[in-house]
């Protein structure tokens, strides 16, 4: 799934390309895509793109003061042409679920693979209308985002602090990838519950997400859309790496699975060598 530095990476693509130019045609791969009916997806056209923007996972492109905004969920993506196909889509024969073509020749497919679909859009006034984007929480970017707000987030919550980073209520943005690295960088549990936390650790834990977000940020900054996947996952030091060295201590990253997910962590960095129980093989052992 796409996150925070992905998909700003993705908004500063687009909106490199699209501001300024002319929607000329929105094209429906999968009626179920779209979770608005007003205004149509032809309000679009003839209108300029005035903006790109992010909101939390959301990318939102302001159409001359019409949104469409969109999710990319789990398995969806984002696929730029600079000379998209003259050939029209068939509704429901094609693995593009959207098109957004605009007066150079030049726009966008919303694709998504395998079965399970999450892929969302939304044609709105304002981006507040997307119930997903009025329920996030505050962006951990965000200019006026700070250590104390971050403490007051967490103080008295008794959720375990991935749990924390991953729901987009209480931070917008963080994905269960980034919150892997997060929690490595600042040496703590995954399990460890928020309201638990010293003071030193929160401190810790703030400045760790903000240089591992940062970071990605610039790693992802200025690639095109088809190579953002890869430098994902070549910038991450344990998330998807079970049984490589960690690159601070050189243990072995374990892994914790759930039922739709996996955990990664090391042990001697972020638990005092202590293995955490593997949800996955204990539900096998039952």
């Amino acid at each position: 799934m796409p996150e925070l530095p992905e998909v700003q990476a993705l908004v500063d693509f687009v909106g490199q390309r699209a501001v300024g130019r002319v929607v000329t045609d929105v094209e429906l791969g999968s009626i179920a895509v779209l979770k608005t009916f007003d205004p149509p997806p032809d309000a679009l056209l003839g209108r300029p793109v005035d903006a790109v923007h992010r909101h939390g996972k959301f990318i939102d492109l302001d159409v001359d003061g019409t949104h469409l905004v969109f999710h990319l969920a789990r398995a969806g993506w984002l696929r730029w042409s600079e000379a998209l196909s003259t050939k029209r889509i068939r509704p429901g024969r094609s693995p593009v679920a959207l098109r957004v073509r605009l007066d150079d020749g030049s726009g966008f497919d919303l694709t998504e693979a395998g079965t399970r679909k999450g892929l969302a859009a939304y044609l709105v006034a304002e981006p507040t209308q997307v119930p997903g984007v009025a329920s996030l929480g505050p962006d951990p970017l965000a200019a006026g985002f700070s250590r104390e707000e971050f403490g007051q987030i967490l103080d008295g919550r008794r959720t375990q602090i991935k749990g924390v980073l991953r729901d987009q209520k209480i931070l917008a943005g963080v994905g269960n990838a980034y919150s892997d690295e997060i929690l490595h960088a600042a040496k703590l549990s995954p399990f460890a519950l928020a309201a638990s936390l010293s003071a030193e650790q929160v401190d810790e834990l703030y400045s760790a997400m903000q240089l591992t977000l940062a970071e990605a940020i610039d790693a992802a900054s200025g690639k095109p859309a088809a190579d953002l996947k890869d430098a994902k996952r070549s910038g991450m030091r344990v998330h998807g790496r079970t049984g490589e060295p960690c690159p601070v201590c050189a243990e072995p990253v374990r892994e914790v699975r759930f039922a739709d997910s996996t955990l990664q962590y090391c042990a001697r960095c972020q638990t005092k060598g202590k293995p955490l129980a593997d949800r996955g093989m204990s539900r096998l052992l039952k």
